[in-house]
């Protein structure tokens, strides 16, 4: 069971949260400078005004306990809010919730809507868990096809994992034609990123496809 708390608080540690929407701003620096009291002012301000990021940021102050007691239903209520607003990081906390059952009925197919919505959004972790609900058929039809699609979505964004993944995908020729030359590629591309059994797997497949060519 992946644990939501984990996942928030990395959320809430990267700013801007979004590349072209920076957070409340006070909010978010009273936040860093421990002024806690402040940023759920501030959270609550401007996620009342509609300020999807913002309600975000609520929504884990009540998760966390920090500044509000902890409660989960009006951490829910904000995190809707602002997966409603198409936000998604809070679209994918949704599935993690839905697939963790916590604080929401279990619902793997629910799971499954919320990463799909995030995925769509571009978000690389939605992607990824996307694809892996299509490779093992949880929450969804097994779809090797559609599993490769994710996974190379989130792999063209530079995660090391996802290209792994591919890679994989494109070796085995699930989902996917074989082809060794597109999984050396994806390997290769993992391995630059320090990925060592990536860069060993690249080796491997292009002294096959060498000793194939002799």
């Amino acid at each position: 069971m992946r644990h939501l708390s984990l996942l928030l608080c990395l959320i809430l540690g990267s700013t801007p949260a979004l590349a072209t929407e920076p957070p409340a701003v006070p909010g978010w620096q009273d936040y860093r400078d421990g002024k806690l009291a402040s940023a759920r002012q501030h959270f609550e301000e401007a996620a009342g005004a509609g300020d999807r990021v913002a309600a975000f940021n609520l929504a884990m102050l009540y998760w966390r306990g920090e500044a509000v007691a902890t409660s989960k239903p009006k951490a829910l209520y904000w995190l809707r809010k602002a997966a409603e607003q198409q936000l998604p990081q809070a679209e994918h906390a949704l599935g993690i919730l839905y697939e963790n059952g916590d604080a929401v009925p279990k619902s793997l197919t629910r799971a499954t809507y919320w990463f799909d919505r995030a995925a769509n959004h571009g978000l690389i972790v939605a992607q990824i868990d996307l694809g892996t609900q299509f490779f093992l058929g949880r929450g969804a039809p097994q779809d090797y096809a559609r599993a490769a699609y994710w996974y190379e979505k989130a792999a063209e964004q530079g995660d090391a994992g996802a290209q792994y993944l591919i890679a994989s995908m494109y070796e085995y020729g699930h989902g996917v034609r074989r082809d060794l030359e597109s999984a050396i590629r994806w390997y290769a591309k993992a391995g630059v990123q320090g990925d060592v059994a990536a860069t060993l797997k690249a080796i491997e497949l292009a002294k096959q496809i060498s000793g194939q060519a002799l």
